[in-house]
C-alpha cells in the first residue's frame, strides 16, 4: 500500500492540472480553474505559514471565484481550527480512501451498461456537471478547462453508455506517482442504485492494474464511504474542506 504522503501528492497533482493562476510553492500550493464550483478553486495545503498570511495570500489569488481549502494531514496541526478562528468555515470532512487492487471486489456490470473510454469531452463533462453540482453557466468553462488539463500524469476518462448511447456514469481515471487516483465517479440521479458507480470504478482499477498501478485512492463523501468500503476501500486520513 503506498504512503498517505503519496496520496496526497497525486492529489496535489491532479488539481493543479486545472490551475491558470498562480499556484504558489510547497508551503501554500493553490490551483485556480476559474470554473464557478468551488472543488475546482482551492489551496491544498499549507506548512511554515502563519494562518492569517496564509489565508489573505490565499484570498488574493482566489478572489472572484468559490473556493475550497482542503487541510489534510500534510498540512500544519491545527490549521482547520485556525482558519476557523479567523473566519473560514467547515463544509464537510471527506474521507481518503484506498484500496490495494488485489483486494478490490469484483463487481457486476449492469445489464445495458457499456463502459469505455471517451475523448468526446463536450458529453463527458456536461454528464459529470450535472452529477457534481457545476452550474450550466460554468460547463462551457468546466468543458475548455478540461481539455486544457496540464497534470504531472495521465487521465483516462470512462463513460458508462446505455445502448441508446446516453452518458449514464462517469469516472476520471488519475494515473500518476504510481497510483490510480479517481475523480468524478458519479451517475445520472434517474439511473442510481443500479450499480454504474462501482462498475465504472471497478472498470478503472482494472484498467490501471493493466498499467502496472497496484494502488487505487479516492476522496470520498460519508455517504459513499460505505458503498467503497464494499469494494474493499480503507480509510486511511480525511481532509477537512473550508470555505473562506
Amino acid at each position: 500500500m503506498e504512503a498517505l504522503d503519496t496520496v496526497l501528492a497525486a492529489h496535489r497533482a491532479y488539481l493543479l492540472g486545472w490551475n491558470i493562476g498562480a499556484a504558489g510553492g510547497p508551503d501554500l500550493p493553490t490551483y485556480r480553474s476559474d470554473v464557478p464550483h468551488a472543488p475546482l478553486n482551492g489551496v491544498l495545503r499549507v506548512a511554515g505559514r502563519t494562518p492569517q498570511d496564509a489565508l489573505a495570500e490565499a484570498r488574493h489569488r482566489l478572489d472572484g471565484v468559490p473556493r475550497i481549502w482542503w487541510v489534510g494531514p500534510d498540512s500544519d496541526a491545527g490549521t482547520a481550527d485556525a482558519l476557523a478562528s479567523l473566519g473560514a468555515v467547515e463544509v464537510a470532512r471527506m474521507p481518503i480512501m484506498t484500496v490495494a487492487l488485489g483486494a478490490a471486489a469484483d463487481v457486476p456490470i449492469p445489464a445495458g451498461l457499456h463502459i469505455r473510454e471517451t475523448t468526446d469531452l463536450d458529453a463527458f463533462v456536461s454528464a459529470y456537471a450535472r452529477v457534481s453540482g457545476i452550474p450550466s453557466d460554468g460547463v462551457a468553462t468546466a468543458i475548455e478547462r478540461e481539455k486544457a488539463f496540464t497534470g504531472d500524469g495521465t487521465v483516462i476518462r470512462l463513460a458508462g453508455h446505455l445502448d441508446d448511447g446516453r452518458i449514464v456514469g462517469t469516472a476520471v481515471a488519475w494515473l500518476s506517482h504510481g497510483l490510480l487516483t479517481l475523480y468524478f465517479v458519479g451517475t445520472q440521479p434517474e439511473q442510481r442504485r443500479r450499480g454504474i458507480g462501482a462498475a465504472l470504478t471497478r472498470a478503472a482499477l482494472d484498467l490501471a492494474g493493466e498499467r502496472g498501478v497496484r494502488t487505487a485512492a479516492l476522496t470520498s463523501t460519508p455517504i459513499a464511504e460505505p458503498v467503497y468500503g464494499r469494494l474493499g476501500f480503507r480509510t486511511v486520513g480525511t481532509f477537512r474542506l473550508l470555505t473562506f
